[in-house]
């Protein structure tokens, strides 16, 4: 379980609960994590899962925002697994204890390549200019989306087709391989950058993330290159980059021409068993008479397959693309506010 010794520092106020129940001892910090919400005891166990020392000096910036709470000589402590499930036991007995450390534990271990996170995207991508595309697609994976999408953008059109196939089609790889590229690159970047068995990484969902945050141009260059590679895997991701739900994103005027485009049979079979939101936000869009036709045929039709309704929703996604790609109407990317014609 990954540790380690907190340095005199601003501390989150989590940091600071978990330092101040290392001074307590365990007895009283068990006493004291019996009377927090669930969601509280998981936050205060996976700050304790994640030291192992806590040095005089912490405990001291600690307590001297709780002074007059601990009349006890500062002392340091220690954390980690045996400490934490000890006090849970404590709280809320064996199971309990066994229930919590189970959530915790996952979200406590640090996932690879974070060291990555917070730096420049084109130093990294300058870093793995000339490296083998599958080192490039494992890096590109395990970064946050934005991050990807700049470095997608700042290839050729020839490799970043290369690195989007090898993303998307990447499986659940070894974790001692995934460890062990990331130790080389960490090496290797330390003097330039400022900043369970198996680990799963890539697949299709975290390429439609990336692309969904490059610019258009990146986008088509990438679908593009990747459609001369593999057509039905870039369809595929096509297909996700917009998904019906997503209508709602789009303004009246554009959802009115959309619909221009759509049989009412496929627009009625394609919201069965879609959220009220959704269906509100079409139904607004058309006449008082087409929406009482509407309800009318969605009312008939009664139970619908859902392969059946898929493929209704596809088709007027397949129209919202052909608009976007016209010009007539504009999407907004991903969880950004930039807008893409």
């Amino acid at each position: 379980m990954p540790s380690t010794e907190l340095e005199v520092a601003p501390l989150t106020g989590a940091q600071k609960a978990a330092v101040l129940l290392l001074q307590v001892g365990q007895e009283n910090a068990a006493k004291v994590l019996g009377h927090l919400r669930p969601a509280e005891i998981e936050e205060l166990t996976a700050e304790i899962l994640r030291l192992r020392a806590v040095s005089p000096e912490v405990a001291g910036v600690v307590l001297e925002e709780f002074h007059g709470m601990i009349a006890s000589p500062l002392r340091g402590g220690l954390g980690g697994l045996d400490y934490a499930q000890s006090l849970l036991e404590g709280a809320l007995g064996a199971d309990g204890a066994a229930e919590v450390l189970g959530r915790v534990a996952e979200a406590a271990i640090v996932q690879p390549f974070q060291f990555l996170h917070q730096a420049d995207p084109q130093q990294i991508l300058t870093f793995l200019t000339g490296e083998h595309p599958q080192t490039i697609a494992l890096v590109v994976a395990h970064l946050r989306p934005d991050q990807a999408s700049m470095i997608l953008g700042g290839l050729s059109a020839d490799v970043q087709a290369d690195i989007a196939l090898r993303i998307a089609t990447m499986e659940a790889t070894s974790s001692e391989y995934v460890r062990l590229v990331e130790d080389v690159v960490q090496r290797r970047t330390s003097t330039v950058l400022q900043a369970k068995t198996n680990t799963a990484v890539g697949g299709v969902q975290p390429l439609v993330d990336i692309i969904n945050r490059a610019d258009r141009g990146t986008e088509r260059s990438i679908l593009e290159g990747l459609a001369a590679k593999n057509a039905a895997l870039a369809e595929e991701i096509r297909g996700l980059m917009f998904v019906f739900e997503d209508i709602t994103t789009l303004d009246d005027r554009a959802i009115q021409l959309v619909l221009r485009g759509v049989e009412t049979a496929d627009l009625a079979t394609a919201l069965k068993g879609v959220t009220e939101t959704v269906r509100d936000k079409i139904l607004k869009n058309v006449s008082e008479r087409a929406r009482e036709n509407l309800l009318d045929e969605i009312e008939l039709m009664g139970p619908v397959r859902t392969s059946a309704v898929e493929e209704s929703q596809q088709k007027v996604v397949a129209i919202i693309r052909q608009l976007e790609e016209s010009g007539q109407i504009v999407l907004t990317r991903g969880g950004d506010d930039d807008f893409v014609s």
